[in-house]
């Protein structure tokens, strides 16, 4: 039994041990101290009137940079958290209810096929409107814009993650009667955490992809042009500035390695623990800021207090669960519920439906329904082949990656400045080659599209693979398991829920990404492939609405198709029979 000591009575030596701060805790306070003032410093400048964007205009002069990266990164960070926030309470709803579930996921189907000029072109008015005189209004539209592009391939991979939770994990939650609260944190979360650690990273790498329509909104008459590193691309580009571009790539990668090293790494390394395995692996990803943090002395002191808060939150029962009844005894369920369920859903699909169609018979005609769902057919066939290419590259090697820890550590920077890598910056390479050379548009500006979404079926993958329990590796190498077997009956049937979810949204990003890649301009040089994302670029350039409308809701007819031919069966599967129990 410990006995209660006050301080006074401690002898010194031991009381300067415990409190005193040691050398971590001088560098984690410095680090701290310097990140809140510059993020303090980047949300000052967002109260300022939007007056003030016209009178200091974006300039490419290279000391300007730092600020700009600055103000970028908080945008960032602001729509990471509204994403994390929707995964955790959406994403969760879909899985723990089956009625929300036959709305949630074709609803973010829907979502994730919107492309990022489509809510631009409806949100930003309403922003700008909301906050009236204020940057505030178009800081909101460029970090809703961002979110667009970060929330939906982490929702779908903590959905995937609650979906195909281990059975023998579930049965020992509910034997302890844990709450649903405490069988959240304790159990659903600690287990989807490497998958969407792994998310997370993409979701960041892919705000960047889309960073320049994000900063530099134009959607017919309105133009709001925000400080930052997307805002400077785009003028970089306008005016044919190579010298500027090279510098706005280089502020990027520096960003991205400082996010990488000081935020991103030392959650992975902290998320380790959480890999379902019952032996201990023999590699684990390491991180200096994670080593630091652990090494601080009065730092975790101050910490318990925050600590002891959290395990009490933990204690909380809002709601008991029913006690389980035998097999047998439990009542059938009356099915009326779920048919009513899903009449309203029907009957309101039917309404939505009917809207549209009125709609598009004022202001649209036969020829643009047949320049829509052609280019729709064009772009399909680009996504299908481009997806196909992706897994036969990526899918082997990120297994390898994920598989070596001290790889993946070393490889996760590069892989996200490659995913972060926007197409923007390739435009003068791709309109110089296609006019010098006279390629085919249609062909050439393709590989545009898959440029930053090829790299949500790598991390997907490298999570699988991390994922795979030590000692399913083992009893694969004691039974000898090579090649094509080893592949076939231990390795592919882990990663394949992981491969499912990297691919889905990879095929969602690849129809945003046709937006900028199907029509890309250096100064006032054009070129443009035919497809639905030049049909969309083209009505959003110049204001035109009802084509907005007719392409979005095309584009979302094409994958929502598309998802529910190919994904969601393969979904099914993957819950079905590839469970690691």
């Amino acid at each position: 039994m410990s006995v209660f000591r006050p301080f006074s009575l401690l002898p010194p030596a031991l009381l300067r041990q415990r409190w005193w701060p040691n050398v971590y805790d001088l560098i984690a306070f410095a680090l701290l101290v310097a990140c809140a003032v510059a993020l303090a410093h980047a949300a000052m400048e967002t109260r300022a009137p939007l007056a003030a964007l016209h009178a200091d205009p974006i300039s490419l002069d290279p000391a300007r940079l730092p600020d700009y990266a600055l103000r970028t990164t908080l945008r960032m960070f602001a729509a990471m958290l509204a994403s994390l926030l929707f995964t955790f309470t959406i994403a969760t709803w879909a899985a723990k209810s089956p009625r929300a579930g036959r709305l949630i996921v074709p609803a973010l189907d829907i979502l994730q096929s919107v492309p990022v000029l489509g809510f631009l072109s409806f949100t930003v008015t309403a922003f700008l409107g909301l906050f009236p005189g204020q940057q505030l209004g178009a800081e909101c539209a460029a970090v809703f814009a961002i979110f667009t592009s970060q929330a939906w391939n982490m929702a779908f991979s903590f959905y995937q993650s609650l979906r195909t939770l281990p059975r023998d994990l579930d049965e020992v939650a509910r034997g302890f009667g844990l709450s649903a609260w405490q069988r959240f944190w304790r159990l659903e979360a600690p287990f989807a955490m490497p998958g969407l650690v792994w998310n997370a990273m993409m979701s960041m790498s892919g705000g960047w992809f889309f960073i320049v329509a994000s900063e530099a909104i134009t959607v017919g008459d309105t133009t709001v042009t925000l400080p930052g590193v997307g805002s400077y691309l785009a003028l970089a580009i306008a005016q044919q500035n190579f010298a500027a571009v090279g510098w706005a790539v280089a502020a990027m990668a520096l960003t991205i390695v400082l996010c990488d090293q000081l935020l991103f790494r030392p959650i992975v390394a902290w998320a380790d623990k959480f890999r379902s395995e019952q032996t201990a692996s023999q590699q684990r990803p390491r991180s200096w800021v994670y080593e630091l943090i652990r090494r601080t002395r009065a730092g975790k002191r101050l910490l318990r207090p925050l600590a002891w808060l959290w395990q009490r939150a933990m204690c909380l029962r809002f709601r008991r669960r029913a006690p389980v009844a035998a097999v047998g005894e439990a009542a059938p369920a009356s099915p009326w519920p779920d048919r009513l369920w899903l009449a309203a859903l029907l009957l309101a699909a039917t309404a939505g439906a009917w809207f549209a169609v009125d709609y598009g018979r004022q202001h649209l005609d036969a020829a643009d329904l047949r320049a829509a769902f052609g280019g729709g057919l064009a772009t399909l066939l680009r996504v299908v082949v481009l997806i196909a290419i992706a897994s036969a590259i990526w899918v082997p090697i990120g297994v390898w990656i994920g598989l070596r820890p001290r790889w993946a550590q070393r490889l996760q920077p590069v892989a996200q400045l490659l995913a972060a890598f926007p197409a923007n910056v390739l435009f003068p390479v791709a309109v110089i080659a296609i006019l010098a050379t006279g390629a085919d548009p249609d062909i050439w500006l393709s590989p545009l599209m898959v440029l930053g979404t090829q790299w949500y079926i790598l991390f997907n993958v490298i999570a699988g693979a991390s994922a795979v329990p030590t000692d399913l590796r083992e009893a694969a190498s004691v039974y000898r398991l090579r090649s094509w077997t080893w592949w076939r009956r231990a390795i592919l049937p882990a990663v394949f829920p992981y491969y499912v979810t990297g691919a889905l949204t990879a095929s969602g990003g690849s129809w945003n990404a046709s937006i900028v890649a199907e029509w890309v301009s250096w100064g006032d040089q054009h070129v443009q492939a035919y497809g639905l994302g030049s049909y969309i670029a083209h009505a959003t350039a110049a204001g035109d609405f009802p084509r907005i409308v007719l392409g979005v809701a095309v584009m979302s007819l094409f994958v929502t198709a598309f998802n529910r031919a190919l994904w969601r069966p393969l979904y099914a599967y993957a819950e079905r029979r590839l469970r690691l129990d």
